[in-house]
């Protein structure tokens, strides 16, 4: 049984939830490579244009890392080379199993986990 205060649903499986971390990880990195486009069609190459590429995903991840044990400013990882995609990859696979969580929280973090009872 669940706790009254999770989803009424069950725990999403393995291949739904990595449907949902697929697609939130596809939409940030193709909503950033048009930005990235449209700033360069406008205003040619440049540092401006890579600064586009980045925004996307900086606010993005800025915006979920809290939902997923993170902090906001493990966004800023995006400008260290590979190392904000593997971030973002493993918050949208912690977004996507939410109400639910399978990892312990930080620390520092408040207890706002909510885990299933288990009878």
């Amino acid at each position: 049984m669940l706790d009254g205060s999770l989803s009424s649903r069950p725990p999403l499986r393995r291949a739904p939830r990595t449907l949902i971390a697929t697609l939130l990880v596809l939409g940030v990195v193709v909503s950033s490579t048009a930005t990235r486009e449209l700033i360069e069609g406008a205003m040619g190459s440049g540092p401006l244009a890579d600064l586009g590429w980045i925004a996307v995903p900086v606010v993005v991840t800025a915006w979920l890392a809290p939902r997923a044990s993170y902090r906001r400013r493990d966004a800023l990882w995006w400008f260290v080379g590979g190392a904000g995609l593997y971030i973002f990859v493993v918050i949208a696979w912690r977004v996507a199993f939410l109400p639910y969580r399978d990892w312990p929280p930080r620390p520092d973090e408040p207890s706002r986990a909510q885990r299933p009872v288990r009878l």
